[in-house]
């Protein structure tokens, strides 16, 4: 058995191969285009194993070399220390050194999406560029009405569009707003395209997806958009065998730092997908201002350590939640003695709102 390194870029491919004494028996480079070269000198190894890191490119490739390998492994970039931290680096070296850690068993690997998983993440993510894009253009405008001291709070909705109408504003002023509208349209237009499409992926898919998208919905505070979220950028919740272990994954785990016996707790790690910490801390927003339990621990969080830490807490209890909804196929119910409604200390910031409004 041949044990193949690669270090895949977009324009380029570099290549080791060595055995399992980890001597190097072969070195090429090719360019990823044409591809029939690469499928030559892979087909002439005999029986290998290859290893690639799971970059943004790297799907073509794992197409491409499946029917000729006996194992493919996929390793996780952010875990490859002995590459990232390495002082003397080049691509040489780099697969050099995959192929040697794949014939002594320590790649680290990571999960490969299934073909419906990207798609659905490719909806998803579409659908949160086109959000973002419409927020730009507004506050693009509002930016404009802001040197007239004519921004008001409604001013996209239709009362607000006839008062921007009949307003009076310098030629040019006016001409750009005319072009951040039309903008704007258009790209409302193509999110509700978009919620049309994610509707009829969801239609689409097995009982169980079906269910689980049900049962997240059972949670006070999660909408549609935060199911398709969770959904798409978890690839399947149900494949974290514990709430620890997806949490991670999140990245909404507190850092921390030992020395001397002290320890100090830093801030989350940040890891993964920043789109599925946004909406699970919308999310986790929302599940306070309705639901009195929850309400009620994040504002004994918030005397202890602050709101920011507070609702951080919240979000990924909100997870572990979520995870242990779909693992063990029950439906969201609040468990515990009733806690009165919160009163005044029951606040969301309304940049939360808005941006709850605008998923």
């Amino acid at each position: 058995m041949k044990f193949v390194g690669v270090d895949l870029h977009k324009q380029t491919i570099t290549m080791c191969v060595v055995d399992a004494a980890l001597k190097v028996l072969a070195r090429r480079r090719f360019g990823n285009r044409p591809t029939e070269p690469i499928v030559q000198f892979l087909a002439g190894l005999g029986e290998f194993a290859i290893v690639c890191e799971a970059t943004a490119s790297y799907e073509w490739f794992v197409q491409l070399v499946e029917p000729l390998a006996q194992q493919v492994v996929l390793a996780h970039p952010g875990r490859l220390r002995v590459i990232a931290e390495s002082t003397r680096k080049s691509d040489r070296l780099d697969a050099r050194i995959l192929a040697e850690m794949l014939a002594e068993h320590r790649i680290p690997r990571s999960y490969r999406p299934t073909p419906r998983q990207r798609a659905h993440r490719r909806l998803v993510r579409h659908r949160t560029y086109l959000t973002r894009r419409i927020t730009s253009v507004r506050n693009k405008i509002r930016h404009i009405l802001a040197d007239y001291n004519l921004d008001r709070p409604d001013l996209f909705t239709e009362a607000g569009q006839d008062y921007l109408a009949r307003q009076s504003l310098a030629s040019e002023d006016r001409w750009v707003i005319d072009q951040l509208s039309l903008e704007r349209t258009l790209y409302l237009q193509q999110r509700r395209g978009v919620d049309r499409r994610l509707a009829e992926f969801a239609a689409q898919g097995s009982p169980q997806e079906q269910a689980d998208r049900r049962r997240l919905r059972t949670i006070p505070g999660v909408g549609e958009v935060t199911v398709e979220v969770l959904l798409a950028e978890l690839a399947g919740v149900e494949r974290f065998s514990s709430a620890k272990k997806v949490v991670s994954y999140a990245g909404l785990v507190p850092g921390q730092r030992e020395s001397a016996g002290k320890r100090k707790n830093l801030s989350i790690e940040k890891t993964g997908s920043p789109l599925l910490r946004w909406a699970l801390v919308q999310a986790a927003w929302q599940l306070v201002q309705r639901s009195p339990k929850w309400g009620h621990i994040y504002d004994r969080l918030a005397q202890r350590v602050g709101r920011k830490k507070a609702i951080i807490a919240v979000t990924r209890r909100l997870l572990c939640v979520a995870h242990t909804l779909v693992l063990k196929g029950e439906d969201y119910r609040e468990i515990g003695p009733a806690i009165p409604a919160r009163g005044s200390a029951a606040r969301t910031s309304r940049r939360s709102r808005r941006q709850e409004a605008a998923m």
